[in-house]
């Protein structure tokens, strides 16, 4: 599954150069002038289906039939169809074959060949019986056979299998494997190109070359070096657990779980993708990590999204670039993540500057460990416990608050204003704000508000003189906290139960 979280060591200082800037991934685009406001969209989710075992990935066939094809985790693969539901028996069985030993092995990703509807070819990765390898295998439906690619030794640890496969849109089959388990990068295998480890492939699955059963591109970046894998499509990954390819533009999205500060997303446009390093494990999202594993000269892909799992996350679930209709004036050309713990949902989209808007939409049901999109663009998701599948949807929904931080950030202090803004059109008689606060901080003293913290999480309640706002009406409140390192301020803050927008 997503990956185990464990204890980091202390982080060294972070090392700007090294770090590819994003302006050079991420050239200006023209903005979509017909899209809301990401912080007016909300999203919804709405289950479809019940009784899935442990479901770990989605495939949708482009053939006209309307299914979604569903791997669980112990080595089935289910059907289900808008019209008739969750077919009772699976239409893949490879149980027999596959190792679900540990919590994060088992039958982990599927891919539909792209002529799936004249060949009725697909491909399954898995870790496989009886050593526990990551293992890629073409699996044709009208044989019923299992044709081993692909393996790559992981029987010391249970954790950070990948798993990831589909095809890109020249055709060939990527497939993202995770850097071993364990903890801190065991093998040191992220910046090791001579193991295919913490790393994602491409490789050329229609034909065979010599005594592979595939072929590698002429253009990967490692053909043809000695002692590298030429399999090797982009490196430095610790557990890109889900990543995905955009089609409109063949630029790819990938969530890569963290060691325990940072969880990522990275963005890499074409021409940028081949021999990548993702930066793991020199780099924990922006910041160093193991100083030992950083090289000179070497540029580290810097990623576009980073988030702290400490306020109830634990590892990030990537996501699909929206391209449905039904939604598209609200997330068209928006990519769409969440977390396996806090269930939020998040929302990125090109700015039009070189950067990035990153925006809550609200949650999905927990632990998601997989999204899906249909040919027609539209979403799903599955949940590992209790094994659901449910629709993705979005509305347009205007927030009826508004939050503007002032801040101060020194040594080991901070001070943190917030100007709260009645955004609806009704006024508010009494107020309650709950937000998290990163791992580290904790309130010293408040002013304007009754200010209570419970571990992670601040319940703020209005003073006797600023508890009604007028729509259009604005109090402020604040504190005083001391932080370890992390300064970083809340992104989602909740009054009355209502989620706010929030401006930085």
């Amino acid at each position: 599954m997503p990956g185990r979280r464990w204890a980091a060591p202390v982080l060294l200082a972070l090392s700007l150069p090294l770090l590819a800037p994003v302006s050079a991934l991420t050239p200006p685009v023209a903005a979509a002038a017909s899209r809301v406001p990401l912080e007016e969209v909300n999203a919804i989710t709405t289950q479809v289906a019940f009784g899935l075992r442990r479901p770990t990935a989605i495939a949708a066939p482009d053939d006209g039939t309307h299914r979604l094809l569903i791997t669980e985790k112990r080595g089935t693969v289910r059907v289900y169809h808008p019209d008739t539901g969750l077919e009772p028996t699976p239409i893949i069985d490879i149980t027999a074959s596959v190792d679900e030993s540990d919590n994060e092995r088992g039958l982990l990703g599927i891919a539909l060949s792209p002529d799936f509807a004249e060949s009725h070819e697909l491909y399954l990765a898995y870790t496989a019986l009886p050593d526990s390898a990551v293992t890629l295998a073409r699996y044709r439906l009208d044989e019923a056979r299992l044709e081993p690619l692909l393996s790559q030794e992981h029987s010391e640890h249970g954790n950070h299998n990948g798993g990831q496969i589909t095809f890109g849109t020249d055709g060939n089959l990527y497939m993202s494997i995770g850097d071993g388990g364990g903890s801190g990068d065991s093998f040191d295998s992220g910046q090791r190109v001579d193991t295919l480890l913490g790393k994602i492939l491409r490789i050329d699955v229609s034909r065979t070359c010599g005594s592979l059963a595939y072929c590698i591109p002429e253009d990967n970046p490692f053909a043809g070096v000695a002692g590298a894998r030429g399999e090797i499509w982009m490196y430095g990954g610790r557990n890109p657990w889900r990543f995905s390819i955009d089609d409109a533009d063949g630029s790819m999205w990938i969530a890569d779980v963290g060691q325990g500060r940072w969880e990522e997303i990275n963005h890499i446009k074409t021409g940028r993708q081949a021999g990548a390093n993702l930066g793991w494990s020199c780099y924990e999202g922006l910041e160093v990590f193991d100083q030992t594993q950083c090289r000179s000269g070497v540029t580290y892909t810097k990623p576009v999204f980073t988030y702290s799992p400490y306020t109830g996350s634990c590892a990030v679930i990537g996501g699909e670039v929206y391209h449905g209709r039904q939604f598209a004036d609200l997330v068209g050309d928006t990519y769409i993540a969440t977390d396996y713990c806090s269930s939020t949902v998040w929302a990125l989209r090109e700015n039009g500057a070189g950067g990035y808007l990153a925006t809550e939409l609200g949650q999905t049901p927990t632990q998601v460990t997989a999204f899906g999109s249909t040919p027609e663009g539209e979403l799903y998701v599955v949940n590992d416990l209790p094994g659901g599948l449910h629709r993705v949807s979005f509305e347009h929904a205007l927030p009826t608050c508004r939050i503007r931080y002032t801040t101060r950030v020194w040594g080991t202090g901070m001070t943190v204003d917030l100007t709260i803004t009645n955004a609806g059109t009704t006024p508010i008689n009494g107020w309650t704000l709950r937000f998290p606060l990163a791992r580290g901080q904790s309130v010293i003293s408040d002013w304007n508000t009754d200010l209570v913290q419970g571990g992670d999480m601040v319940t703020a309640v209005n003073a006797a003189h600023n508890g009604s706002i007028a729509p259009g009406r604005s109090v402020t409140m604040g504190y005083l906290a001391s932080h370890t390192g992390d300064a970083s301020l809340p992104s989602r803050i909740s009054l009355n139960r209502d989620i706010c927008a929030v401006d930085r």
